[in-house]
């Protein structure tokens, strides 16, 4: 595929080289989109060229125009505005664009690993060097309940995260980390213990993970009840009340037990967290998410706790008079940071610090990159100074994927009252509203039942990956379900229709059509529309390599709306089939092709499926 940036960049250092002496490095030169108001395809910024030349901007922008226009015979003619030059290109280097990309079914992505894990062989160890891998963590739910919505939207951005760096040429692990320990998963456990008679998935009919998250639920109801009847006794603040709570004092208990490998709690620990197990795998899997690897902090926690007493050995620590271990971070202006508690037992520091010592040892990654909500920024921050004080070669590849929270139109939701949006039950609801309005719309009147189920659950999900994913990862969103399903508009149902729309154009055609159609669109005419939509697929694989680098799936989104916006403008204005002139019947055909093939692989980098008919 031509890139066309990198032709003009190479002969405008040529150009200044031939007329100044003076070497010009053609990545520093600064091409640009041109701006809808100016003419043109492309823009130079020539202001730092105008010394080399020993001419005012203008006139050295002149003098490189008339100079590409004889050194590249696709730039077709150009204008200078102030310090710019806007160069159009030919019609006939787009429509070799056009030919040169029709067969790529890679489009946009980059050659390499893209697309594709490169795992090291079994019990070897990644070398460091030049192409490390990346990984990326995401998930990270707790097993005392299911996922909720705030998790969709954290794994939708991990993965589509994913998929981007591997379609910029990079290795990709995916990682998650499961809290499988701690007071709140002792919750859970303990109010089964107490009220759970036995029940099981099985008995209940409910999923594992909903199973326990009701535990998790019915104990805070219990300790609610506890603290208030104390806090009206003593005269307590909540806080404290909850603290003096029986219930309370007894899931610390049960923590206790579990940390001395208590053989009952042990078995009841393993037992709740199987069902939670099997519960998040259905997820999962109904969201299309996959991992290479899982974590679990009941194991990461130990070796963190053996790094920390390795540093506290070294001198790189220091330990209070009560026996806890902590971080000195004065000169960075932080407060210290406990590491191990008087009784020995870790923090979530901790355990962060053994994870990342494990993917370290596991990968040798040029970044470990950790999906995780704002609310913990300044954790991170803390992470990396700590490893860096313990001496990690590795602090620095730590890198915080901050996002913002997702809220719904009612309020924020509220786990220990029992007031989240449960994952699947946001599925359920986005499949029963995609049929109800792709029924009323009349798009699936011929359609047997299962390709009708089918069809509901492609546009269900890609609502709402689309609606997540659209917006920029560092703001906060409020979810709006009824919103995500609209066949107008920026959404993804928009976008999945404008595929499916496409690909019936390409059914009527056939095959042989299309075939022949390659060949025979040598000197069509190029009319603005059709121009804007090569323009606009010109883009994608840099759009692409931009989204990665900003770690921004909203920047793809964005991108695969304006592409369906744009050739919905065209295919209103032009006909495809019909045309009657030949060449430019099979210039639109190609160019409708192209089309398809870079929403599909857009939309893939979302995660999200596009339907071959509606």
């Amino acid at each position: 595929m031509l890139h066309i940036e990198t032709l003009i960049a190479t002969a405008v250092a040529k150009i200044v080289r031939e007329v100044s002496g003076e070497e010009v490095n053609p990545d520093s030169i600064v091409i640009q989109k041109t701006r809808k108001e100016f003419e043109g395809d492309f823009t130079l910024v020539v202001f730092p060229f105008a010394r080399f030349l020993r001419q005012s901007p203008e006139q050295a922008a002149d003098t490189i125009g008339k100079s590409l226009i004889c050194e590249l015979e696709l730039v077709e003619k150009y204008q200078v505005v102030k310090g710019f030059l806007n160069l159009t290109l030919t019609k006939g280097f787009w429509q070799v664009f056009l030919l040169q990309s029709l067969d790529d079914a890679q489009f946009g992505y980059q050659k390499g690993h893209g697309g594709m894990v490169v795992r090291p062989e079994e019990g070897k160890k990644e070398k460091m060097g030049t192409d490390r891998p990346m990984v990326v963590e995401f998930s990270s739910p707790n097993t005392n309940k299911p996922l909720h919505l705030g998790h969709i939207r954290n794994n939708l951005l991990g993965y589509s995260v994913s998929l981007l760096l591997e379609a910029a040429g990079k290795r990709v692990f995916k990682v998650n980390l499961v809290n499988d320990r701690g007071i709140h998963i002792c919750k859970s456990m303990l109010a089964w213990m107490l009220t759970g008679e036995g029940e099981t998935p099985e008995s209940s009919g409910k999923k594992g993970d909903k199973l326990v998250g009701d535990y998790y639920v019915r104990f805070e109801k219990m300790l609610r009840e506890e603290a208030d009847a104390i806090a009206n006794e003593k005269g307590l603040s909540d806080e404290d009340a909850r603290n003096e709570a029986p219930l309370m004092k007894q899931a610390r208990e049960l923590l206790r037990k579990w940390e001395e490998r208590d053989h009952e709690v042990i078995s009841v620990w393993k037992k709740m967290n199987g069902w939670v197990y099997d519960g998040f795998d259905k997820t999962y899997a109904r969201l299309g998410i996959d991992f290479d690897k899982t974590y679990y902090e009941s194991d990461t926690y130990l070796l963190g706790r053996d790094i920390v007493k390795e540093g506290l050995k070294q001198g790189l620590l220091y330990q209070k008079e009560d026996g806890s271990v902590w971080a000195d971070l004065t000169e960075h202006n932080i407060d210290p940071k406990l590491l191990l508690r008087a009784d020995g037992t870790s923090v979530y520091m901790t355990q962060d610090i053994g994870t990342a010592q494990l993917r370290y040892d596991d990968y040798g990654p040029e970044k470990m990159i950790y999906v995780v909500g704002n609310e913990q920024n300044h954790h991170f921050s803390v992470l990396k100074k700590v490893l860096d004080l313990l001496g990690k070669p590795y602090a620095d590849a730590i890198h915080h994927l901050s996002y913002g929270m997702v809220e719904l139109p009612a309020g924020r939701m509220k786990s220990r009252e029992g007031t989240v949006v449960d994952a699947d039950d946001l599925m359920d609801e986005m499949f029963a509203t995609a049929g109800k309005m792709t029924e009323e719309l009349g798009k699936t009147q011929d359609f047997p039942d299962e390709e009708k189920a089918v069809l509901y659950n492609t546009l269900g999900l890609g609502a709402l990956k689309y609606f997540i994913l659209k917006v920029d990862p560092k703001k906060n969103m409020l979810f709006n379900p009824e919103e995500s399903i609209d066949f107008n508009g920026n959404t993804g149902p928009f976008i999945q229709y404008t595929y499916a729309r496409i690909r019936s154009v390409m059914r009527k055609a056939g095959e042989e059509r299309f075939e022949s159609a390659k060949q025979g669109f040598a000197g069509a005419p190029l009319s603005e529309k059709e121009k804007q939509l090569l323009k606009i697929l010109h883009d994608f694989p840099a759009t692409v390599l931009e989204a990665a680098g900003e770690m921004s799936p909203a920047r793809i989104a964005n991108y695969a709306y304006e592409l369906a916006r744009s050739y919905n403008q065209f295919y209103h204005d032009h006909s495809v089939l019909n045309e009657p002139d030949l060449a430019v019947s099979n210039f639109r055909l190609c160019l409708s092709h192209l089309t398809a093939q870079a929403i599909h692989n857009a939309m893939a980098l979302l995660g999200i499926k596009v339907p071959e008919r509606m």
